[in-house]
């Protein structure tokens, strides 16, 4: 598993999890805004970005996959007092790692996620998933993340085209876009999906983390994790700081990305 890891190795860790179809790139603008004051490590899942991508075969693509591997770096890289920042599958990937290594975690900023099962799916997602037609357009073409480009973003002008570049550049063949697939297929549609149960647990105890500093930031025109997913969070979370943004899109921190930093960075001034 590929990691970015800027900063002093003894200043504060944040550790960024990215959701699909995204990667560490996404965290570029948080990593040099806050890599001189803060340790940031953004990961890369199995599958995605820089790290290995094995045929299914090899490993599981699930939720609980996921989860283990970042408790894992977690451990690995021993961190303590850490803050989790998470978006889109991130934010499940990520609470679940918390609510699994509390004692390593002090805060949390999220993006626009959830950590319980989805309250709707989305049209243009249930379309994703279809068996063939899923497949060969997300593996095959890359419809997925090419179409994330454009529909996740509320920019007038769209992403700059490096930007849009970079966050395509490691899915570039059908053997790279298995996680691209995978984590599609992982969206459970009913409780006999076997990641249904995860995320059900996950949201129980949301409520036994809402004494950390959370902070939650959201682009208010998500058409996935629309504003209900907001306000999910801030009923398990009644005193986290939440910051919407009315104009913004599901890739936030490509929307608003001076303002982001900001913002984390004072939250995470504050909350010291």
């Amino acid at each position: 598993m590929h990691f970015v890891d800027e900063g002093p190795r003894d200043a504060p860790p944040l550790l960024m999890v990215h959701g699909n179809p995204t990667w560490s790139f996404y965290y570029r603008n948080l990593i040099s805004g806050l890599s001189d004051r803060y340790r940031t490590i953004a990961v890369d899942h199995i599958g995605c970005g820089l790290s290995d991508k094995p045929a299914a075969s090899g490993f599981g693509y699930r939720l609980s996959d996921h989860i283990d591997n970042v408790c894992s770096l977690v451990e690995h890289l021993d961190l303590h007092g850490a803050t989790l920042i998470a978006h889109d599958w991130g934010g499940a990937i990520g609470v679940g790692a918390v609510q699994k290594l509390r004692e390593r975690f002090k805060r949390i900023v999220l993006f626009n996620t959830a950590a319980f099962p989805p309250p709707y799916i989305p049209f243009r997602i249930r379309v994703c998933r279809w068996p063939l037609v899923g497949k060969l357009g997300l593996q095959g073409m890359n419809l997925f993340a090419r179409a994330a480009i454009t529909m996740a973003t509320e920019r007038p002008d769209g992403l700059p085209a490096d930007v849009a570049a970079g966050l395509l550049a490691p899915y570039d063949s059908w053997a790279n876009r298995i996680a691209t697939w995978k984590f599609v297929k992982d969206i459970p549609l009913a409780a006999s999906h076997e990641s249904w149960p995860v995320l059900q647990q996950i949201e129980a105890r949301l409520v036994d983390l809402a004494e950390m500093p959370i902070q939650l930031i959201w682009g208010m025109k998500d058409w996935c994790f629309r504003p209900e997913c907001l306000d999910r969070f801030v009923d398990a979370w009644p005193d986290a700081k939440v910051t919407r943004f009315e104009n913004g899109g599901h890739y936030i921190v490509e929307d608003e990305p001076e303002r982001v930093v900001e913002m984390v960075r004072g939250f995470l001034d504050e909350s010291q």
